[in-house]
This record gives C-alpha cells, sequence and structure tokens, in this order.
C-alpha cells in the first residue's frame, strides 16, 4: 500500500502537477472568454472550471480528458439567459441537463452519440465557430453601444443608412482596444506554424492574456487617451462568493423552456463529451479505454454541482485534453490539480485578474471560432460529395439563420433522406436480357427489403413491359417486409392480365387483404 501512493506520489509531482499548471494556464483565459461568450457572469466560468476539474476529474474514469466550460455551448447558452430572463431560472435548465446526462449514464445509453452523423456534427461545430467570431467582434473593436449590435454585425448593412453606421461605429470603437485585438491574434496565429511552435514557452491563451495586461499598464503609464475603460477589463469580485446566484427552483414548472433547454444543453453537452474523449484516447500512447457510460454519469453530476452552485454548463474540451496531453499528464490527478489551481487563483489573487482586458478574450474565442469553421473544413467536406457536404452545409446554414436545435434537427432529417435514398437503390437491383427473341427481366432483392423500398419496388415492376418473363430472386434475403410481400403478390395478379411470365424464387406469397 505504501509502495503504492509513494508510486502515484512520484507520477504526482513529476507528471501531473506540471501538467496541471500548463493546464490552468490554458483553462483561465477559456473559462473568462467562454462564460463572457455566453452571457454569463464571468465568475460562473471560472465555478465551471472549478467544479470540471475537481468533481468531474475525480469521478470520471478518463484519465487525460479535462473538463470544463466549452466553446461549443456558447450560443445555446446565451439564447437560454436571454429566453429565461433570470439567470437563476437558467441555472434550472443547467440542473435538469446534468439529471438527463446522470439517466443516460445510468442506463447506459453512452453510445447516443454514435447515432448522429458526422457531416451533421461538423456542421454544428463549424456554425458555433462562425457565431462565436461574430459576437466577440464588438468586444474587439471596444464597441461601447452594445444596442447597436442587436442584430449582430449584419445589422451594419441591413439598415438602409449604411453609412451612418459606418461613422457611428467609428466615434464608439477603441483604438487600444483593437490594436490589443489585432496584436492577439497575430501572435495566436503565428503559434499556429510549426516552425513557431518550438519557441512557444507558454501556453498560448497565458501569453495573450499577459500581452494584454502589458500594454493596459503601458496606456495608462504613457498616454491617458489609450487607457482602457472599467468596462473594457474583466471584473472578478474581491469576495466572489458573496455575488453567487442560486437556482430558483419555485419557478422549477413555470415554463416549458427550462426543460426544452435542459434537454438540448444535456444533449448538446453529452455529444461534445463523448466526440471529445473518443478524440483523447486516440491521442493516448498508452491506449487507455475511457468507460462512456460513467463519463455521463461524472459529467451528469458535475452539471448538476454546476446548475447548484451558479456556473455555466460543462463538458470535456478537446482544447484542455490535448494541452494535457502534451505537458506529459499520466493520470486523472493533472485534471484534479488544474481545478485546485482555478480554485486558488480566484481566491487569492482576483485583483490580477481584473487587469485582464476583455479584447484577450475576444481575440482567443475567435481563433477559437475559426479553427471550427476552417476554410480547409469547408473544401473537404465539398470533396466528400453532395451527401456529405449538403447536410453539413445546411446544418451550418440552418443554425446561423434560427437555432442550434432546428439546425441540428434539419441536418439530420436531409442525412436520414440520404440514407433512405441508398436503401432504395441498394436493396434491389433490376437486370434485363434477351432470351429467344423474349425480353427477361431479373429482379434480385438483397439482405433486408423493407417498406422503404415499397414505392421504388411498385414503380420498377408497372415499368415491366407486356409479353415479358419476369423473376423476382429473394433467395439471399434475412428479411422482406409484409408490404413488399403484398406488392408482389398483387402484382402476380396484373401480371397475367399482361401476359407477363412470373418466376418468383425464395419469395412466400401472402394473402391480399381488400380495403372495402
Amino acid at each position: 500500500m505504501k509502495r503504492t501512493i509513494r508510486y502515484y506520489r512520484l507520477i504526482w509531482l513529476k507528471n501531473d502537477l506540471p501538467a496541471g499548471v500548463s493546464v490552468f494556464f490554458v483553462a483561465l483565459p477559456l473559462c473568462l472568454g467562454i462564460a463572457l461568450a455566453s452571457g454569463a457572469p464571468l465568475y460562473a466560468g471560472l465555478l465551471s472550471g472549478i467544479i470540471g476539474g475537481i468533481v468531474v476529474g475525480l469521478i470520471s474514469g478518463s484519465q487525460l480528458a479535462v473538463s470544463g466550460p466549452a466553446a461549443g455551448l456558447t450560443t445555446v447558452v446565451a439564447a437560454s439567459i436571454l429566453a429565461n430572463g433570470d439567470y437563476r431560472i437558467f441555472l434550472l435548465s443547467v440542473v435538469i441537463a446534468g439529471l438527463f446526462q446522470l439517466l443516460l449514464g445510468i442506463f447506459r445509453l453512452g453510445v447516443i452519440a454514435y447515432y448522429f452523423p458526422s457531416s451533421v456534427i461538423k456542421g454544428m461545430l463549424a456554425a458555433i465557430g462562425i457565431i462565436l467570431i461574430s459576437k466577440q467582434i464588438p468586444i474587439a473593436l471596444g464597441y461601447d453601444q452594445p444596442d447597436f449590435w442587436t442584430s449582430g454585425i449584419f445589422g451594419l448593412f441591413t439598415n438602409q443608412d449604411f453609412l451612418g453606421n459606418i461613422a457611428s461605429l467609428n466615434q464608439h470603437v477603441s483604438k487600444s482596444v483593437i490594436l490589443i485585438s489585432v496584436l492577439s491574434m497575430l501572435v495566436l496565429t503565428a503559434f499556429q506554424f510549426p516552425i513557431l511552435k518550438k519557441f512557444k514557452v507558454l501556453p498560448s491563451a497565458l501569453l495573450i492574456v499577459l500581452i494584454g495586461i502589458s500594454a493596459n499598464f503601458i496606456f495608462n503609464s504613457t498616454a491617458t487617451s489609450l487607457s482602457l475603460k472599467p468596462s473594457q477589463l474583466v471584473y472578478i469580485p474581491s469576495n466572489l462568493f458573496a455575488d453567487i446566484s442560486f437556482p430558483d427552483f419555485n419557478k422549477l414548472f413555470a415554463s416549458t423552456i427550462i426543460w426544452k433547454d435542459g434537454i438540448i444543453i444535456g444533449l448538446l453537452a453529452t455529444l461534445e463529451t463523448l466526440l471529445c474523449v473518443e478524440a483523447i484516447d486516440k491521442l493516448d500512447i498508452r491506449n487507455r479505454i475511457t468507460p462512456v457510460n460513467r463519463e455521463l454519469v461524472a459529467q451528469g453530476i458535475g452539471n448538476i454541482t454546476c446548475g447548484l452552485l451558479g456556473a455555466i454548463p460543462v463538458t470535456a474540451v478537446v482544447v484542455r485534453g490535448s494541452a494535457n496531453i502534451d505537458a506529459g499528464a499520466r493520470t486523472k490527478m493533472s485534471a484534479f490539480t488544474h481545478g485546485l489551481l482555478l480554485l486558488i487563483a480566484v481566491l487569492v489573487f482576483p485583483v490580477v485578474l481584473n487587469q485582464i482586458p476583455y479584447a484577450s478574450l475576444a481575440a482567443i474565442l475567435m481563433i477559437t471560432g475559426y479553427n471550427l469553421t476552417k476554410p480547409r473544413l469547408y473544401l473537404n467536406m465539398w470533396a466528400l460529395g453532395w451527401k456529405q457536404f449538403l447536410p453539413f452545409i445546411i446544418t451550418i446554414i440552418v443554425i446561423v439563420s434560427t437555432d442550434l436545435l432546428i439546425g441540428v434537427s434539419v441536418g439530420l432529417l436531409i442525412s436520414i433522406y440520404y440514407i433512405v435514398s441508398s436503401n432504395f437503390k441498394t436493396e434491389f437491383k433490376l437486370s434485363k436480357t434477351m432470351h429467344h427473341g423474349i425480353e427477361t427481366f431479373r429482379i434480385k432483392l438483397n439482405t433486408d427489403v423493407t417498406f422503404l423500398n415499397k414505392a421504388n419496388l411498385k414503380k420498377t415492376l408497372d415499368g415491366v413491359p407486356e409479353r415479358s418473363v419476369l423473376t423476382i430472386d429473394g433467395s439471399e434475403c434475412n428479411f422482406i417486409d409484409y408490404d413488399i410481400l403484398e406488392i408482389i403478390s398483387e402484382f402476380e395478379l396484373k401480371a397475367k392480365e399482361r401476359n407477363i411470365t412470373l418466376n418468383l424464387k425464395g419469395i412466400q406469397k401472402v394473402q391480399i387483404t381488400a380495403l372495402h
């Protein structure tokens, strides 16, 4: 026992502690930025990171995945907060999302993610990237008139007074904020090139935060006109726990929106988590596999805790997990360490956090959004053909135009349409030959023929000409639906009237029931 404890203590000191520190530096600005993008209090993002590291980290069966607030949920969280009109009511949806995930894990339904086509999932993530970028543009410009952006950046073009809009925009933007945003995005972009990655000493997100703090210090020291306004800086209260909002359980059944949003958040958080742990497992050199149902239980308990303590929902996050692996993590104690460090930072160093410009966080989120919706992704999906590209692009268009649930649903329906169409073509095959001057047709039924093939088979049979020979071969079928057998039995009567010689092989005749 003592040897085991000593062994894990050495692993923690040598591998998991440094990895936890590295992930902490990545997670800190992301927690703040994602809370900002979600329209939630900034402390809510920090609490989510703490809960994701400490609560989910200890329960999860994944050794390398790290949980926290996710960019993929920002749009649905922001919409839910607005729809409910009260952050305390929104927290009820987070609790419901956690209960939904907990039930999925208990009933061993972790395979749910595998039933969503990859084209729809990629479209969902790309649309989230587009929305993420568009929402950060006013923050990156330092724009201080939020009413101007109620319709998003597209409001510039929908109003007839375009030149007036541009003039108004120019009056209210901040040159110092733009400078920080542009510099931050240039640095983030530069460090994505393999050549410069070798020279990166600090995590990119931390470097951007340090650049923002340093720039603000220089502005304050040298030029008053360039100094950032208090509204352009992060604000974390010195006594964080005094300002925490808690869910208002009196409103639990006041609106169906609370339950609808809870299920949507739970489903999306589940999809993002399962996709993340699958990706992280592939990066694990020790080939450890995450038990998905246990992961859902951990995420469910984590999100219930988030809702109860006033935090935004958590998922397993690829950015944190990959940073964890790159830093040499060995066990889940690295995730726990990062959560513990976030807690210490919030309790001990809130003054330092309040020196971070919003522009720095906006730059991080805009690059995160770009990585979700890179032009290369569109080219790759186009190369895969219409069956992949159309669900992908329509999912994006509908999500950006309406909301995430409608977009995913429409994309899923289009994917199902292509599956059904493909099934029509593959489950039977028509061939034609000439035998002694007589047209001879053969319909070969393949594997499983269901009612989905009904319309196409009926059309094919009606197209067989008079005075021909037709063989329908079902000898290699595993299953033939009753509807198909009924159509074939009905056609037998038509064949006699049209002088068609019909041969059935492996087809069971059924009695046709009249409807009148």
